[in-house]
């Protein structure tokens, strides 16, 4: 079992760690019609809204209070109402997603109050969903703020249950570690068990790089506010990472649909548990394309075992993305050098490696130079300065990816996205130095066929 270890610095000079309060404006990127809003100061907006385009290279809706030195001293209830009725009548949102900072929780403002008062007397968003979080910088990361969104929307959104009957559908709560190609390619999963999918929220549909028809103000698309109100109605809540645990358990204690949580959806063993539980509820067996695809894995596993055996990988991310990537180089025969990620997670003492730092950028490096270097580093953009320091490859992964394209469309989901991150990662490590490939290695491939 790996030590978990939190360094609690004072100062990052690398920073690794993504705000909440991003996480949450990305998790409400994924609802149809939505218009977010940060209740803080225009800075803060400002670098989420920077770091987002950056990474989709999208046109990405984001509005602000603009908290200032005054309001922030009296209270920002002003400021929250100006900027709803400002949404509301020029954008004409489905949602608009109200999302605390640092700023207004050191204060103390009651938003869940507030917006009651303003919705009251103000009939301009009678008509609007207006969902509040709490998600200041100073608790949490990425994931905190993405899981405490969603939850939010499930708790403000969803009603009690009926007497209605349950449809062939099922609700997907996806973690912001997973792309929107991953997204779509899990929906394709869902749609052939012959079953519906809900997905909360749906960045395949709002952030996957399409060209709208028209110019809109608000998102692209995504999941509408009326499809999350029939989530009740579902047979079965499919959640994909730890944080993805408080927003399931909210759902199923709302509406009393059970919950799966798959810690990954990547790797061999972690599709089959997938595979079963959709099985399960749709009562189907799985369908040959994805035995097929089952196969394939398979397949590409063996080949690319060679290349990962006696190799070390250095990890730097969120705790889901820390914990899915260790999992499939170690499966896959390679040894993990060093693991950083941005909050304590219990589950990642599993990992099979010494210790995972809660840390920066910087502690990745000092792993690094500890265990005398390692053979790629699999980490977001921001740790190109330690790749080239040390003429380590990068394989970028996670949030955010600026310099490179496509980031929103890598798929690592399911048996076919973990045959394709096999194949990349192998291919990398294939020409880094010091391995030397043996003409033998079809021939052992064969006899562990057969």
């Amino acid at each position: 079992m790996a030590l978990i270890v939190d360094h609690n610095k004072a100062l990052s000079t690398s920073p690794l760690k993504i705000s909440a309060p991003l996480g949450a404006s990305l998790a409400f990127m994924g609802m149809k019609g939505c218009l977010p809003m940060f209740h803080g100061s225009q800075g803060c907006t400002a670098f989420a809204l920077v770091m987002m385009v950056r990474h989709f290279r999208e046109a990405i809706p984001l509005q602000t209070t603009a908290m200032n030195e005054i309001s922030t001293i009296l209270g920002g209830m002003d400021q929250v109402e100006q900027g709803l009725l400002n949404i509301a009548r020029r954008a004409k949102p489905e949602i608009i997603g109200l999302i605390s900072t640092a700023l207004t929780e050191t204060r103390g403002e009651d938003m869940e109050g507030d917006v009651r008062q303003i919705r009251a007397r103000n009939k301009e968003l009678h008509d609007i969903a207006v969902v509040d979080v709490s998600a200041p910088d100073f608790a949490g990361s990425l994931e905190t703020g993405w899981g405490k969104a969603i939850a939010a929307m499930i708790r403000q959104l969803v009603p009690a249950p009926g007497n209605q009957a349950k449809l062939n559908r099922v609700n997907l709560l996806p973690g912001c570690h997973l792309t929107p190609g991953d997204v779509e390619a899990l929906k394709d999963i869902i749609a052939d068990f012959g079953l519906e999918a809900v997905v909360l929220p749906d960045l395949s549909d709002s952030l996957d790089g399409h060209v709208p028809d028209a110019y809109t103000p608000t998102t692209l698309g995504g999941t509408s506010v009326a499809q999350v109100r029939e989530m009740g109605r579902s047979r079965l809540t499919i959640a994909i990472g730890e944080h993805m645990r408080i927003s399931a358990k909210t759902l199923q204690e709302k509406t009393g649909v059970p919950y799966v949580l798959l810690d990954r959806v990547t790797g061999l063993e972690a599709v089959d548990r997938l595979m079963v539980s959709l099985s399960s509820v749709a009562g189907v067996p799985v369908p040959a394309r994805q035995r097929r695809a089952r196969s394939q894995l398979v397949d590409a596993m063996l080949d690319g075992h060679f290349y990962f055996g006696g190799r070390s990988v250095a990890i730097a991310g969120e705790p889901s993305l820390v914990w899915t990537m260790g999992k499939l180089v170690s499966d896959m025969g390679a040894t993990i050098a060093a693991a950083v990620t941005t909050q304590a997670q219990p589950g990642l003492a599993e990992l099979k490696t010494e210790r995972v730092i809660v840390g920066d950028f910087e502690d990745l490096e000092d792993q690094i130079l500890e265990a005398g270097g390692c053979d790629l580093i699999i980490a977001n953009s921001n740790a190109r300065q330690v790749s080239a320091g040390h003429g380590i490859p990068l394989f970028r992964a996670g949030f955010p990816v600026f310099d490179r394209l496509g980031a929103a469309h890598l798929v690592s989901a399911g048996y076919r996205g973990t045959r394709d991150l096999i194949t990349q990662l192998g291919n990398i490590l294939m020409e880094r130095p010091g391995h030397a490939h043996s003409e033998h290695d079809h021939e052992h491939k064969a006899a562990a066929a057969g």
